[in-house]
């Protein structure tokens, strides 16, 4: 699948959540069957021949994509939850959200010592929650070569955030 074929199935939703913004919408791929294939078809290209044991998905949407993307390269997923979701022995985060804090968590069992896992979220924004995901699974012990988003904003600067990890989207738009 293209970008530009991609682009077709991504809604742009103007002024939501708050006037000004243009929300990029994930879900809608998610609902045209062709369009999440394509997508996963590419993910799976684009990591085929690497050297990951295992990728971390940010709740929810990341989840989405990151399930079946770990069924097909055949490695365990790691789920990155919001705080009090998960019931075993935790790591938590709290990292800074535009209007006040946000707090994730990962099993502190489910992190591989010394092994690389890919990082993953639907949308790549800010971010600062990708951050916290990062800072989490090194802080257990993992490695993050890299991140992946199906889209991303680089106008809000992510990459100088998530530096020095490289980030790899599938789509990125250029303004709001």
């Amino acid at each position: 699948m293209t970008t530009e074929e991609l682009d077709v199935y991504i809604r742009k939703i103007p002024d939501f959540p708050k006037k000004g913004v243009l929300f990029y919408d994930v879900t809608s791929i998610l609902v045209e069957p062709r369009a999440f294939s394509g997508c996963l078809d590419v993910m799976c290209a684009l990591y085929q021949g690497r050297s990951l044991d295992a990728v971390a998905a940010v709740e929810a949407r990341g989840f989405l994509f990151a399930a079946p993307f770990a069924i097909r390269m055949g490695i365990p997923l790691i789920l990155i939850r919001k705080k009090g979701k998960l019931p075993g022995k935790t790591l938590s985060k709290i990292y800074q959200l535009e209007y006040g804090q946000g707090e994730i968590e990962i099993h502190r069992e489910d992190i591989p010592q010394g092994k690389q896992i890919l990082l993953m979220d639907d949308l790549i924004a800010t971010g600062g929650t990708l951050k916290a995901a990062w800072e989490l699974i090194t802080t257990a012990g993992g490695l993050v070569p890299e991140i992946f988003g199906v889209i991303g904003l680089p106008f809000f600067h992510y990459d100088q955030v998530l530096a020095p990890v490289p980030v790899r989207t599938l789509i990125t738009y250029q303004s709001e």
